[in-house]
């Protein structure tokens, strides 16, 4: 694998991390938010990753066996969890139901801070790993010179 590729590794999954992050500070924000524009209240969203494939030049594309089995990371869809929320009873709050109980937004802090966590973690392992690829290439130039 050259440093280019693995490059491109890295970085797709430092783009992966900071949309998951971006999609769990939207959920912690949103914690409790009882209406939205469409309609009823806010439903937790999470990224759907997907492996894709690095194939890019034609050379990649025609066959390079390496280059089959390596792949990178890409947000496929932000998805919204259907479950329904929690019911709370407060019959003075404007979207109560009939029975005085609003349905709240089914995030759960606590598992948000734990993917928030991961997410971050992942970040900067990423950004480790792209480190250590620039100084293997500075070390691969100093050798040659």
């Amino acid at each position: 694998m050259d440093f280019f590729t693995a490059m491109r590794i890295a970085s797709s999954g430092l783009s992966v991390q900071r949309t998951r992050i971006n999609v769990t500070s939207s959920n912690l924000a949103n914690v409790e938010t009882t209406r939205t524009e469409e309609g009823g209240p806010y439903r937790r969203r999470s990224a759907v990753v997907a492996a894709v494939p690095l194939s890019e030049t034609f050379e990649e594309v025609l066959g390079d066996t390496l280059h089959d089995k390596t792949a990178g990371a890409e947000v496929v869809t932000i998805a919204s969890d259907e479950a329904e929320g929690r019911l709370v009873y407060d019959p003075e709050h404007p979207d109560a139901n009939a029975e005085g109980y609003v349905e709240m937004p089914n995030v759960n802090v606590i598992n948000e801070m734990v993917d928030m966590l991961t997410a971050s973690r992942s970040y900067e392992a990423n950004v480790t790993a792209i480190q250590a690829i620039k100084g293997m290439a500075q070390s691969a130039l100093e050798i040659g010179s």
